[in-house]
């Protein structure tokens, strides 16, 4: 695996790009070379109030080869536009980070219809809408000779733990690591690659975390001591064509590198031929061989209660 990153005269669009974690990766982009569409509506991180002079001033910040894109993803017809606006900009599309998301929690009980589907409609649904658009032209440019593209999501380790009122925000950050799997599969005969990155550090999401108990208090006082350009520089690597890495989930602690299992079978019983699957012999199964393998509830938040190393 080669260590040279080569992104001189690439093209990247990345979407909540004007504040936090976005905005770390496309400032590490941009400085290495990257031409960057900075796609961002500037809303709260409730995703009201949108304010795209945000984006603009990021833009106008980075000065030649960043443009901003202000338009809401969500919106029908808005992230095949993105695509065109970076194409007939910067004349191809190389590559795409899905950092977008907001954040609407509350307990299941409590939880509203029209905040799940905006959830969704962030940060699953324009994922998918933006690589829809983008990765029939990636696999266009490939053909034509141009270096493969590169995908990188922004996932949560709330999608792969679960957390106490995030239902909607859970769901799609875990509907993002599957949407990541079938991407890197679907792409992987053009050698683009998409890969998935669950990022600790402090932003928005983690300034608005509620603390149920003393352990996440701590973990929230914790996470905002992480600055953000640790995910922007594996982000940047990953868009890179220094690797061959596909379909994988990453985390980034501060200067800690974790690589995330992913679903698979833990344990197995079988039911002897004949037999009822009633309650005793499922009871019984499941006592006897899946126990070893069962997952308790602790939350990210308690699970990654040490310290940073920063």
């Amino acid at each position: 695996m080669s260590t040279v990153q080569t992104l001189q005269g690439r093209v990247a669009i990345v979407t909540g790009g004007a504040r936090g974690i976005g905005l770390a990766i496309v400032g590490e982009l941009h400085r290495r070379g990257a031409s960057v569409l900075i796609a961002d509506s500037g809303v709260s991180i409730a995703g009201a109030d949108a304010d795209p002079a945000v984006a603009q001033s990021i833009a106008a910040r980075l000065g030649a080869n960043a443009t901003a894109f202000g338009e809401d993803l969500s919106q029908a017809g808005a992230a095949e536009r993105a695509v065109q606006f970076a194409v007939k900009t910067y004349g191809a599309i190389d590559i795409v980070i899905n950092n977008a998301a907001i954040l609407r929690d509350a307990f299941i009980f409590k939880a509203s219809r029209e905040n799940w589907d905006q959830v969704m409609a962030t940060n699953l649904t324009v994922p998918f809408a933006l690589l829809a658009a983008a990765t029939p032209l990636m696999r266009e440019q490939q053909k034509n000779g141009r270096a493969p593209g590169r995908i990188v999501n922004i996932v949560s380790s709330a999608g792969l733990f679960g957390n106490f009122g995030q239902a909607a925000y859970a769901s799609a950050k875990a509907g993002l690591v599957g949407l990541t799997r079938v991407v890197a599969m679907d792409m992987s005969r053009s050698k683009v690659t998409c890969n998935a990155i669950a990022p600790f550090a402090a932003t928005r999401v983690t300034e608005s975390i509620q603390p149920a108990n003393d352990a996440q208090a701590a973990y929230k006082q914790r996470a905002l001591r992480i600055p953000a350009h640790y995910v922007a520089r594996l982000a940047t690597f990953l868009s890179s064509n220094a690797h061959d890495l596909t379909g994988q989930l990453f985390g980034v602690r501060g200067r800690e590198l974790l690589l995330f299992s992913q679903p698979r079978p833990l344990a197995r019983a079988l039911m002897s031929a004949g037999a009822e699957w009633d309650e005793s012999a499922l009871a019984q199964a499941i006592s006897a061989e899946l126990t070893v393998g069962l997952t308790d509830l602790a939350t990210d938040l308690e699970f990654f209660n040490t310290e940073p190393i920063v």
